[in-house]
């Protein structure tokens, strides 16, 4: 393990408090790409998912890179599975209000809610594609082995993702 943060060290070791710390701290970051991922405010149980399969798979984290990006593709991966899941379920949960008190965080907020809500309009792939390509900046052959498809089928939703966004953006302006 080349320099890896106490924390991670302490948790792997099983000291619950560092484990506790460390997840505190992700859990936003974990949050947020979870709902990039998934079309319902219903992503309480993936997020759940995610931080478990984080804490179970630190011993598998050497350090070689930020703990952030290591984070991430557990929760790209953990958050994939449950869309997966839910299409095949076809159950849609209606979204809840969120009330934000701070201006600045209201405005980040409905950002990010306008951002999900262009999303909404894509196919499962297209924005899976595309959350895995600009959020986590993975590589196109990146994406095609995370998902089991052909590289062209990766540049294909990619493009076809940005024409619809495109076009939602630009049916919305005046």
């Amino acid at each position: 393990m080349s320099s890896v943060d106490p924390r991670v060290a302490s948790a792997i070791a099983g000291d619950r408090a560092a484990a506790t710390s460390l997840l505190a701290e992700l859990m936003p970051r974990v949050r947020n790409l979870v709902r990039y991922f998934l079309r319902t405010d219903d992503i309480d149980d993936t997020v759940q998912e995610a931080l478990i399969a984080i804490v179970r798979g630190l011993p598998t984290y050497r350090g070689d890179g930020k703990l952030a990006s290591w984070t991430d593709r557990v929760v790209a991966r953990v958050a994939i599975e449950a869309s997966r899941r839910k299409r095949t379920e076809s159950k849609r949960h209606a979204e809840e209000d969120v009330e934000i008190a701070d201006p600045r965080a209201q405005s980040d907020y409905l950002a990010r809610r306008r951002l999900v809500a262009a999303l909404d309009v894509l196919s499962d792939e297209m924005r899976e594609a595309l959350v895995l390509h600009h959020v986590l900046e993975m590589s196109v052959p990146e994406i095609a082995g995370e998902l089991d498809v052909p590289v062209e089928t990766v540049r294909s939703r990619l493009r076809n993702g940005r024409e619809a966004l495109r076009a939602r953006v630009e049916e919305k302006e005046p």
